[in-house]
């Protein structure tokens, strides 16, 4: 499987980070579950955020969302220190998540899926032709083909219309980086492309998009940057077409790259 020639852009290399980490610290207890993370979410560009399990992307994406908060370390968006108390305040930012169980509601249609807990109009009359329109829109807008109509109830989709209604709904905010977890996970092969080719039509449009994902034919199909974690410190943040999947495997598993010279102690790739 491979993205087409016509869907790909050149990612941009220019310009700061739209999100940056540094030095960030979590601990649950006793647990150091983040030890001195550094990280970079760039505009344009797909970043795979990969590790074994137990190796703390989940607290990650969890404390850039502001459902935990970091102990330590500095936060900053758009090259500006930022305090994040909540998942409102990430919103406000522009940083969505699509949690790897999409928290659609199967009794409601597409348009009130995307817009639920942020209806337009009143309280007493919503603005159903307004969010059906803005619906439409979003997805046209990230060449959406899959849905015959926005109004058919998600209960009668299958896992990869699905996934396509999560992301839509987290780009229809204005969002600027769009954090996803695992969206292949339980897909089929062409339904796995159709995501594939969406979340590099996030990019394509300027979003700071990162991937979480155990599958390296994914992250290697569509990554620009890959971050690795290892037991809560961030191993090494590089170009894919500066690695090769053994290097990243070795990574993974031990959290270091005897080929790449990487240390593990400050988490940089020399």
């Amino acid at each position: 499987m491979s993205v087409p020639a016509a869907e790909e852009a050149a990612p941009t290399t220019s310009g700061q980070p739209l999100l940056s980490l540094r030095g960030i610290q979590k601990s649950f207890g006793a647990v150091h579950v983040l030890r001195g993370v550094d990280l970079d979410v760039r505009p344009g560009h797909v970043t795979a955020l990969v590790g074994d399990n137990g190796a703390g992307k989940s607290t990650l994406i969890k404390g850039i969302a502001g459902i935990h908060a970091f102990d330590e370390g500095e936060y900053h968006f758009e090259g500006k220190p930022v305090k994040v108390h909540g998942p409102r305040d990430a919103n406000q930012l522009g940083i969505e998540v699509v949690y790897q169980d999409l928290a659609l509601c199967d009794n409601l249609d597409v348009v009130d899926n995307m817009f639920l807990g942020r209806e337009l109009g009143r309280s007493v009359r919503l603005d159903d032709n307004a969010m059906e329109q803005r619906a439409r829109e979003t997805l046209d807008g990230l060449s959406v083909r899959t849905l015959k109509s926005v109004r058919t109830h998600v209960s009668a989709l299958s896992g990869g219309q699905r996934q396509t209604v999560a992301i839509a709904r987290a780009v229809l905010w204005n969002s600027k980086v769009v954090i996803l977890d695992e969206p292949t996970a339980a897909l089929g092969v062409a339904q796995t492309e159709q995501v594939l080719l969406l979340v590099r039509r996030l990019a394509d449009r300027g979003l700071g998009v990162v991937l979480i994902s155990h599958n390296l034919n994914d992250v290697f199909e569509v990554a620009d940057d890959i971050a690795v974690l290892y037991l809560g410190q961030l191993v090494a943040q590089v170009r894919k077409d500066d690695v090769t999947r053994g290097e990243v495997v070795e990574l993974i598993t031990t959290g270091s790259s005897e080929k790449r010279g990487t240390d593990t102690t400050n988490g940089v790739d020399r």
